[in-house]
């Protein structure tokens, strides 16, 4: 349906309570909408769009490959995706080793993040993609070398046990805990006041050092910086070398310094001077300042026309050291050249402290290539959303997670369009595109009226679901396949949960998606599970395959179809950028399989199939064929009992395949 011809009555009065109207409605697309958040943890940051649609069962495009050509979407977006946010003061590692406060941060700019998997993840610069606000409740998180990080508690952290939740909302949700190594450098250094010391001790380091060292006269950002110093500062006090330099004086010292005879030697800060009295006072301001540096050598000219000997004095080789250097003494000239250095973790990075602040704090995220960046020297992952909001003159970003759009009037919108003369009573498909029972579902409540409507008049009907909330209907479901043909299905593409937790992170875990498909079962309906989507190299091995059919007949279902990964258009980009962070040793693979298209090679998908059915076989299952389900799902429905007697099928039994998302 067309988006523009949607509007709302902003005197409805008929919607849950502990809503207030929260921002304007959306210009254009959304003209008239009620816009609401809500004041629960579970819906922070969140945004909902009521509108009174015009029409709610909606004509699959003839071009879809799917078995059903009726459907109904009663939200557009989907709440089971989560929000990551953090304080707005929070520090943000830029590409080139500076830091900037998080609220300050915008798109384009270039930041620190990572790629690889566990041990192997490596620091890459990446572009910012999205930048947001929001309010939320906000956590504490204090770590053992002091580093104190504010964020909401749908967060996540990168830790030795993986991805961590600072505070779930859901119990499915891994979170974090009181000893967890997080990954990174720790925390970020502060950097220097302009005082009179530090300008004098800047004044100090340059003009001391372009007088002895081997390329005097070098020229740059640091002499500007020396011009402003000397309208306060007197140059003839600068040089003296104080009785008592305070920590200010050795920051600007060593600033001084490596703009007069400082270079960066990859990760380490050299200094090179014929000066030895000069070189041990780097060496001083290093060791008050808390940086290790290597004592004072004799090393042969390098280049022509340099002192035959020429001392060297330098920092430690690792990346922690080169962001102290630079954020310590502000040498905002020194290089960073950290692409393809390894992240680390160690104890001093070791959570101590996870502490409920009891306030609601304005909060902020963005999105990168990376779907990660560096907060306060701790890796942080952000949100990474798809490109399916953007028809909505949405952004590709935060929009399809945080801004739902809702059809508020779907309850009387289904009676009459199932009363209209015009209606065939076909089956109805639910589920297909967004999920009907998303957490937002809990507080709208759209699905009973729509499924009373369809029990009312006998109109057959199929739900794929991957959330719990499904049993909260359970009476609805029964009384409806009491007078017609009720096809109920469960995604649940594999059971590994490391897999589940990395890519499908906002979902409830395939574990309790299939108690629910037992619960199902055990109240008399036979349950298929679309195994979906069944990803390549990661998913589609002989024994993920065999571990994720067992579960499934474990669980009561009467049948197994399998459906292998799909990537549309804006899906594509969303997968390959987690691909290209979390697997990056699969790219070749998946572009020698999907080329510039959206779906496996047939010979593939065949393969799959068959080592599906293999398995199926083995444990139990029998999978219906094609002409089967579409026969069951198609046909006129029955007002006799049906419940626990006659076959229900899923809403895509045929071997096409499902999206990713």
């Amino acid at each position: 349906m067309r988006w523009s011809n949607l509007s709302a009555r902003t005197d409805d009065d008929s919607l849950p309570d502990r809503a207030a109207p929260a921002a304007p409605p959306l210009p254009l697309v959304l003209p008239g909408a009620t816009v609401r958040t809500f004041d629960t943890p579970g819906f922070a940051g969140m945004t909902f769009y009521e509108v009174r649609a015009k029409s709610l069962i909606n004509r699959v495009p003839a071009a879809s490959r799917v078995p059903f050509e009726w459907t109904i979407n009663p939200y557009r977006g989907c709440s089971h995706a989560c929000t990551y946010c953090l304080a707005g003061d929070t520090p943000i590692l830029l590409a080139d080793g500076s830091t900037r406060p998080l609220a300050q941060i915008r798109p384009g700019d270039a930041v620190m993040g990572t790629m690889g998997a566990g041990p192997h993840r490596r620091y890459v610069p990446t572009t910012v993609l999205d930048h947001w606000s929001t309010s939320k409740a906000a956590f504490r998180v204090t770590l053992t070398d002091g580093t104190r990080l504010v964020s909401s508690g749908d967060h996540r952290f990168l830790t030795d046990r993986g991805w961590r939740h600072v505070s779930p909302n859901e119990p499915h949700q891994p979170a974090l805990a009181v000893g967890d190594l997080m990954f990174g450098v720790g925390h970020f250094a502060e950097s220097p006041k302009e005082s009179p010391d530090y300008q004098s001790g800047f004044l100090c380091g340059l003009v001391r050092g372009d007088a002895s060292g081997p390329d005097s006269g070098r020229e740059g950002d640091a002499w500007i910086r020396a011009d402003t110093y000397l309208d306060d500062v007197s140059l003839t006090e600068a040089l003296r070398w104080p009785e008592l330099p305070t920590g200010d004086w050795f920051r600007g010292f060593l600033a001084g310094a490596f703009g007069a005879v400082g270079r960066t030697d990859r990760l380490a800060v050299v200094f090179e001077s014929a000066d030895q009295a000069y070189l041990r006072r780097v060496v001083e301001a290093l060791t008050h300042l808390g940086m290790v540096a290597r004592s004072p050598v004799r090393s042969r000219a390098a280049v022509a026309g340099r002192p035959a000997t020429v001392g060297r004095v330098e920092t430690e080789r690792h990346l922690e050291a080169a962001l102290r250097f630079r954020h310590m003494t502000g040498a905002s000239e020194m290089p960073l050249d950290a692409s393809g250095v390894g992240v680390r973790t160690e104890r001093r990075l070791a959570v101590i402290d996870i502490e409920d602040l009891g306030l609601t704090l304005p909060l902020f995220d963005i999105s990168t290539g990376t779907g990660d960046f560096i907060a306060d020297g701790v890796v942080s992952h952000n949100c990474f959303a798809r490109n399916t909001h953007t028809y909505l003159d949405m952004d590709s970003g935060h929009d399809f997670d945080s801004r739902i759009v809702v059809k508020v009037n779907a309850g009387e919108l289904i009676r009459r369009e199932l009363a209209d003369p015009r209606w065939s009573g076909a089956s109805i498909a639910m589920g297909t595109n967004v999920d009907v029972y998303q957490r937002a579902e809990g507080r709208y409540r759209l699905m009973p009226e729509i499924l009373t409507a369809l029990r009312d008049h006998a109109n057959p009907f199929s739900i794929l679901t991957k959330g719990t909330l499904i049993l909260r209907d359970l009476e609805l479901l029964q009384q409806a396949a009491e007078v017609t043909r009720v096809g109920l299905a469960v995604s649940v593409g594999f059971v590994d949960e490391a897999v589940w937790r990395s890519a499908e992170p906002g979902t409830p875990s395939p574990r309790r998606r299939l108690e629910m498909v037992r619960r199902l079962t055990d109240a008399g309906f036979r349950v298929s599970v679309l195994m979906a989507p069944i990803l390549p190299g990661l998913t589609d091995t002989d024994e993920s395959i065999d571990e994720t059919v067992a579960a499934i007949a474990e669980s009561g279902a009467t049948s197994v179809t399998p459906l292998p990964l799909h990537l549309r258009r804006g899906a594509r980009e969303w997968y390959a950028a987690w691909l290209a962070r979390s697997h990056p040793e699969l790219r070749p693979r998946y572009r020698e399989l999907f080329g510039n298209g959206s779906y496996l090679p047939r010979a593939y998908q065949d393969e799959i199939g068959a080592r599906v059915r293999i398995a199926a076989r083995r444990h139990g299952l029998h999978r219906p064929e094609p002409a089967e389900a579409r026969r069951v799902t198609d046909s006129e429905p029955s007002r006799e009992p049906s419940r626990g007697r006659r076959p229900r099928t899923g809403p895509a039994q045929n071997a096409d395949q499902l999206t990713l998302l």
